[in-house]
C-alpha cells in the first residue's frame, strides 16, 4: 500500500483505527478544499505585493520584495511538512499552516514566472486542475488499476527524480547545473514531460491510499493528513507545469 508521495507512505495510517469518528472520503475532499483556499489566499497576497512593487520600482525591486516570502515559505513549509509526517497528532494545525506557508512561496514563484512568460500561470493552473480531474476520473473508472507493480514503479521513479534534483541543487552551490534537464532542448522538454507524468501518477497512488485508509477505519483526524498529502503532490505538479511551459516558451 505504498504511495510515491513521501508524505503518504505505506505506514502513514497504520495502527490508527479507532472506535470513534472515522476518516471519510468526503471529509478528506472538504479538508483538501480548505487547504487549497488557504494556499490561494497567501499566494494572492504575495502576488499583489509583487505587482505593487513592480509598478512602483521595477522588476528587480519586485523580486527582492517577495524573496523573503518565497524563501521563508519554502523553509517553514519544509519544517511543517516534517512535523506533519512525524507528529501526526498535530496535523489539524500543521496542515493549514503548511498550506499558508506554501502559498507565500508559490505566490512569489508564480509572479516571477508570469513576469518572464506572460500568461504562463493561468496555463499552469489550468493544466494542473485538468490533470487532477483526469487522474481522478481514471482512478474512479478503474481504467488504470493501482497494483503493487505500479506502486513500486512510481515510487522508484519518484525517488530517482528526487535524486536528480538533489544532485542539481548540490551542483548549484558551485555555480553549475545539469544542463540537459534544465535546457529547453528536446531532452530538457522530454525530462519535464516525464516528471509531470510521474507527478500525475502519484495522484493515483494518493487516491488509492486515502481510499484504503478510509476503508480500514483511520481516525477522523487523518482526513487532514490525506488532504495534506494531496496538496504536496499538487504543489509539485504545478511547479513542474511551470517548468515545462517555461521551457516550451523559451524555444
Amino acid at each position: 500500500m505504498a504511495s510515491g508521495n513521501p508524505v503518504l507512505r505505506p505506514n502513514s495510517f497504520s495502527g490508527l483505527a479507532v472506535s470513534g469518528e472515522r476518516m471519510t472520503i468526503n471529509g478528506t475532499i472538504g479538508k483538501t478544499g480548505i487547504l487549497l483556499a488557504l494556499l490561494v489566499i497567501t499566494a494572492g497576497w504575495t502576488w499583489q505585493q509583487f505587482a505593487t512593487v513592480l509598478a512602483a520600482s521595477g522588476a528587480n525591486a519586485a523580486q527582492a520584495a517577495v524573496a523573503p516570502y518565497m524563501i521563508g515559505g519554502l523553509i517553514v513549509g519544509f519544517v511543517l511538512a516534517l512535523v506533519s509526517v512525524f507528529a501526526k497528532r498535530w496535523i489539524a494545525i500543521t496542515a493549514p499552516l503548511y498550506a499558508l506557508a506554501q502559498g507565500f512561496a508559490m505566490g512569489g514563484i508564480s509572479a516571477i514566472f508570469e513576469l518572464r512568460y506572460p500568461g504562463i500561470v493561468l496555463q499552469a493552473v489550468a493544466l494542473t486542475t485538468g490533470t487532477l480531474a483526469v487522474m481522478l476520473l481514471i482512478y474512479r473508472s478503474g481504467l488504470i488499476k493501482v497494483t503493487d507493480k505500479l506502486r513500486m514503479g512510481i515510487v522508484a521513479a519518484t525517488g530517482g527524480i528526487m535524486l536528480v534534483y538533489l544532485a542539481d541543487m548540490a551542483m548549484g552551490f558551485f555555480g553549475a547545473h545539469i544542463p540537459l534537464i534544465n535546457g529547453s532542448g528536446p531532452f530538457g522538454i522530454g525530462f519535464s514531460l516525464l516528471v509531470v507524468g510521474i507527478a500525475a501518477f502519484n495522484l493515483l497512488l494518493d487516491f488509492d491510499l486515502i481510499d484504503r485508509a478510509a476503508a480500514e477505519g483511520a481516525p477522523r483526524n487523518m482526513e487532514w493528513y490525506g488532504a495534506f498529502g494531496l496538496i504536496v503532490t499538487l504543489v509539485w505538479l504545478y511547479l513542474e507545469m511551470l517548468r515545462l511551459l517555461s521551457k516550451l516558451q523559451r524555444r
